[in-house]
Formats: structure tokens, sequence, C-alpha cells
């Protein structure tokens, strides 16, 4: 089996577009995905950064094995990548667009392929 596609999904309780996406996000068999669920109201910072936002979905790419290939107004901020990944991390976050609530499985999946598409 191919080694896992880490993504991020910034989210909150009770939320329904985040509990559609997460949803379509585990009804991808394509792809070993891992998929780290994070909870907006259990830090401050995240909070501020998202709560206008969410569902919002990162690729977590390898720096080792890529380089982001983003316009700027597409990357991340490296002091919020570092808290989010570990200040010792190698890699970095690719933003995926944002589907439609109706958007299917199908297009999800699409929409990961070209973030990943992205570093290489």
């Amino acid at each position: 089996m191919s080694s896992p596609v880490q993504l991020i999904l910034y989210s909150k309780p009770g939320c329904h577009l985040c509990e559609g996406l997460q949803e379509k996000l585990e009804g991808i068999t394509s792809m070993n995905l891992l998929i780290d669920i994070r909870d907006i109201t259990t830090r401050t910072d995240w909070f501020q950064q998202f709560q206008y936002e969410i569902p919002v979905l990162f690729y977590v790419a390898n720096a080792s094995d890529a380089s982001p290939k983003t316009d700027s107004s597409n990357q991340v901020d490296p002091q919020a990548m570092n808290q989010s990944l570990g200040e010792s991390s190698s890699a970095f976050l690719v933003p995926v667009e944002r589907p439609s609530p109706r958007a299917s499985i199908d297009r999800v999946e699409k929409l990961v392929r070209r973030a990943i598409a992205k570093t290489e």
C-alpha cells in the first residue's frame, strides 16, 4: 500500500459543513488518507484564524520530497505552520480548495489530488 496522504481538517463540533467534508474524505477509497481533525474550539489561535472559514483542509507535504509551487496568496503563514506541525517539522501545508457542500466524493478526491500536484 502507498504511503499515507496526510491531511489536516480544521473543524468544530456541530458544524454540518465540517462533518459533511469529513464523511466525503472518509469515503475516498482510492487513496490512503491520514486525516488529522482539529477542533478549533480547543485552541485560541486556531479559533481566531479559522472561525469564519471552517471547514479548512490542508495537505501536509514533506519538504524533503517537494517544494511549494503556489502563489503567495495560497501559502500558509510559516509561524502558523510551525505551531500546527511542530517547530522541527520539515513539512509545509498546502491549502486544499474548499468544495461545495454538494460536491461528490470524486470531486473532493480531485481537489485533494490537485493540492498534491502543486508540490510535484
